[in-house]
This record gives C-alpha cells, sequence and structure tokens, in this order.
C-alpha cells in the first residue's frame, strides 16, 4: 500500500521542515541550508543548496505557483528565494528581530505570515515585501501557522498550547487553549465540510501538541454570520509528543510524526489508522504529502527525509484536485510530465522527454511514430505502455470538457476557469485571461461591451470552490 523510495541524506543536522511544489521538493535544517530536489528523479538541483541564514533553518514553504520558496531562521530573518536560480528576492528582518520559526503563504499568494519566538506575528506583502500588519499572542513562542483555503483567515499555534484565530486584517477572531504543555503544528484541509449552516463555510483544522495529541476540529467563518471553531475529536496512535501533521491535497488523509521516531497515516473520513511507518531512527520533525502525485516526505532528527508512494488504487483514488487538473494536462510543464511519468512507473523515460521538451500539449500529440523516430524508443511493448497511457489522459480530457458545468467556463478563453475573478461589470473570469483583456484592451466589459467601472479584478473564492468540488467528483 506505501513503500518507501528514496531516502535523502545530505544534510549535516536535524531536518526541521520539508515542503513540496508541483515539481520540487524543498528541505531545511540545523545545518542552516535548504535544499531543492526534483521530484522527477530526485536529485539535488544545481543551485542548491541555498545558503544565507546564519543560524537553524526552521521552516520553509513555497508559494502556491511554487516560483517562490520562502525560509526563516533563529538569525530573525524570513527570506524569499527565486526556486528557478536559488537568487534572493527579499529578506524580511522580523521587527523585534526574534527568532522566525514559522512562515506560510496566503492562498492567493499576496500576503505571507512569520511567527516568532517572542509571539509576534506579521504579515507581510509578498509583492512589495513590506510589514503589512503585525500582532502577538499572549502567551508563548508562535511555533505554528496554517491559512484556511479560501484565505479568509489563518491560525496560529503557540508553545503554550494556544490556537490562536485571525482574519485577513490581523485581528483576532478567537483564542483557546487546545494541546496541554504546547502545540507543535497546525494544517487546514483543502476540502470543505458541510457544518448544517447555510452560507457558513467549513473546513477541518488538523493541531498536534505536547500532549501526544493529534486533534480534529472544524473551522467556520462567514462575513455575515461570523466564526466558530468546535473541536471534533482526537486520534490515537502515538506514545509521546506529536511534533507535525498535515493533510493530503485531498483532504482525505492526514499524517502525523513524533518523538516516538514513528509517522502514522489516517484515513481521515473513518479516523482509522492506514499506515504506521518506523523507518527513521530519531524524532520525526516534519511531513508533507506532494500535490500531484501520491508522494509523501518525511523528515526527522536523524538527518534524513524519506519519500514515501502510496498505491493509488489502495487508497481510492486519493489525488488532489487541483494538482490533477493542472489545465486539464494539455498545459502540463516539463516537469508536471516528469512526475506523471514516475506516476506511471515510467521513471526511465524521464531524461529523454526533458531531454526533447515534452510539455502537456506534447505529450497528447505523441503518436507511435515520433515515439519511435523523434524520441528513438525502441521498446515496441514500452512504446505501446505510454500510448496506452497517453490514451487514457485524453479520454480523460475529452469527458471532463464535455461535462463542464458553463458557469465554470471562462467567457474569454472558453476553457475551464482555475483562478476565478470577479469583475466590475459582475461577471467571473480567469484572472489572467482578464488581466490580459484590460491591458491589451478599452476597458470594456467582454461580456456586454460597455465600459468597466473599475479595473479592479476580486477572487471568486466561492466560484473556486465549487470547481475544485467538481472536479474531485468526476475525475475519479
Amino acid at each position: 500500500m506505501v513503500k518507501l523510495i528514496h531516502t535523502l541524506a545530505d544534510h549535516g543536522d536535524d531536518v526541521n521542515c520539508c515542503a513540496f511544489s508541483s515539481s520540487l521538493l524543498a528541505t531545511c535544517s540545523l545545518d542552516k541550508t535548504i535544499r531543492l530536489y526534483s521530484l522527477s528523479d530526485f536529485t539535488e538541483l544545481a543551485h542548491s543548496p541555498l545558503k544565507f541564514h546564519t543560524y537553524a533553518v526552521h521552516c520553509c514553504c513555497f508559494s502556491p505557483s511554487g516560483h517562490i520558496l520562502a525560509s526563516c531562521s533563529t538569525d530573525g530573518t524570513t527570506v524569499l528565494w527565486n526556486t528557478q536560480n536559488g537568487q534572493t528576492l527579499a529578506v524580511m528582518v522580523q521587527p523585534s528581530g526574534s527568532p522566525v520559526r514559522v512562515c506560510r503563504f496566503s492562498p492567493d499568494s499576496t500576503c505571507l505570515v512569520s511567527g516568532a519566538a517572542d509571539g509576534t506575528v506579521i504579515l507581510w506583502n509578498a509583492q512589495s515585501y513590506k510589514l503589512h500588519r503585525c500582532g502577538s499572542v499572549e502567551e508563548g513562542s508562535l511555533v505554528a501557522c496554517a491559512f484556511s483555503p479560501d484565505g479568509n483567515l489563518f491560525v496560529t499555534g503557540s508553545s503554550c498550547g494556544d490556537l490562536t484565530v485571525w482574519d485577513d486584517k490581523m485581528r483576532c477572531l478567537h483564542s483557546e487553549k487546545a494541546h496541554d504543555l504546547g502545540t507543535t503544528c497546525c494544517d487546514f484541509s483543502s476540502q470543505p465540510v458541510s457544518d448544517g449552516q447555510q452560507g457558513l463555510q467549513s473546513f477541518r483544522l488538523a493541531s498536534c501538541g505536547q500532549d501526544c495529541q493529534t486533534k480534529i476540529w472544524v473551522v467556520s467563518f462567514s462575513h455575515i454570520l461570523g466564526f466558530k471553531l468546535k473541536y471534533k475529536s482526537a486520534l490515537s496512535g502515538h506514545s509521546a509528543p506529536v511534533l507535525t501533521c498535515a493533510f493530503s491535497h485531498n483532504g482525505q488523509m492526514l499524517v502525523s510524526g513524533s518523538v516516538d521516531k514513528s509517522v502514522i497515516v489516517y484515513d481521515i473520513n473513518t479516523e482509522n489508522i492506514f499506515h504506521t511507518l518506523t523507518q527513521h531512527t530519531r524524532y520525526v520533525t516534519t511531513c508533507a504529502f506532494a500535490p500531484n502525485i501520491l508522494l509523501l516526505a518525511t523528515g526527522s532528527m536523524d538527518k534524513t527525509v524519506n519519500i514515501w508512494q502510496f498505491d493509488p488504487e489502495t487508497l481510492g483514488q486519493a489525488r488532489s484536485t487541483e494538482g490533477q487538473l493542472k489545465q486539464f494536462t494539455e498545459d502540463w510543464s516539463e516537469d508536471d510530465v516528469s512526475a506523471w511519468l514516475c506516476a506511471q512507473d515510467l521513471k526511465d523515460l524521464v531524461g529523454v522527454f526533458k531531454m526533447n521538451n515534452i510539455d502537456g500539449r506534447e505529450l497528447l500529440n505523441l503518436t507511435k511514430e515520433s515515439l519511435a523516430d523523434d524520441l528513438k524508443i525502441e521498446s515496441l511493448g514500452l512504446r505501446s505502455k505510454v500510448l496506452r497511457k497517453i490514451e487514457e489522459l485524453r479520454t480523460k480530457v475529452k469527458t471532463l470538457s464535455s461535462e463542464i458545468p458553463d458557469e465554470f467556463i471562462c467567457p474569454i478563453t472558453r476553457e475551464l476557469m482555475q483562478d476565478p475573478v470577479i469583475a466590475s461589470d459582475g461577471y467571473s473570469y480567469e484572472k489572467k485571461a482578464m488581466e490580459n483583456w484590460i491591458s491589451k484592451k478599452k476597458r470594456t466589459s467582454p461580456m456586454t461591451n460597455l465600459v468597466l467601472s473599475s479595473a479592479v479584478l476580486t477572487p471568486n473564492r466561492t466560484l473556486k470552490m465549487a470547481i475544485n468540488r467538481w472536479l474531485e467528483t468526476h475525475q475519479k
């Protein structure tokens, strides 16, 4: 059901955090470095390790696009890196100079939160790199942070055991004791849950702590009905403090790592244990799921990061909606194609596909002739397997395209929207398409041809979540 496929042992000290983008894995350590690996073959990138911090690096996270990596350190800084070349984009200094323990991007990439050992929490503008808002908790160090999927609020966890909920204007909505002896980590599920109240958006939140428990909460919020945090249950399994927890990107699994050196994977619907993994020889400090393939990374004080692969059929095709969509395959990058090849047990073809610059569009256009003549794949059996897998992709794209509800289609591109925004004409459009429309044309509505009263585009988070729910239903 799950197998260890790779172990990374490049860090010289404890591994503190690991994070995935659609094509990369990032790890950071007490050894002051951040390392970047390709998901296609787990080789370290040429510009890795990333070196700037003068003390231990506690946390790292990718922006939603994967183009930027944030890292934070005992040296009191949060650094933004260009993942393509490893260059620093910005160095943001915690105003108090206190060690920074955690950092997280907002779902729309506009903001970055950093939390420090003195209890201060800073909301940075991720475009200008300027301090936007700040606050603080009453007690303890900030050690955990997670944004709700709709971006309306975020939760921080402290070493005194509190969970504190903030809205997007840094107003404290709620704080309560969640874990005796201290909270260590928290994470939101990407999938909404029904809470019985119409108009109230609800999500699962997982938290873990020094009390050896992993707890599940339901967080509900709307501007009209207000906020609610409700304790749901506690998951059993660990015999020592739980240091890390993370949801899979489809929200169907939760993983936790502990001082007891074990990693436990739960079915979040039944709260039963899927697997207990015991490969690490010291405390498990971090865990993360990949967004578009069934991979799990776990890091430890034993200085290693283990990569685990799940059997998708056993887990009911538990895949990430957003990663699985990835613009309906034809917009896959070369790295996305490499990740797909690995998932199809075609890892040996990654090199030749990259050498020929095969992206999603090229992948869907491959034929038996091009596989033999252009890519020089000599084995008839291997060519047949590749073509069979490609045909499955084509069928999925065709089926989905014919079933897409009209309200999910961008009026400009006539394609399924991934980042819908509302324009001043009241209609929703794909963000990039509408930005391009406004920049190259008169400020008129694509739907009514009337002049737009404003060029401001507002994220349509409700529509985006509806699209994601539809995709989850139709891509199994």
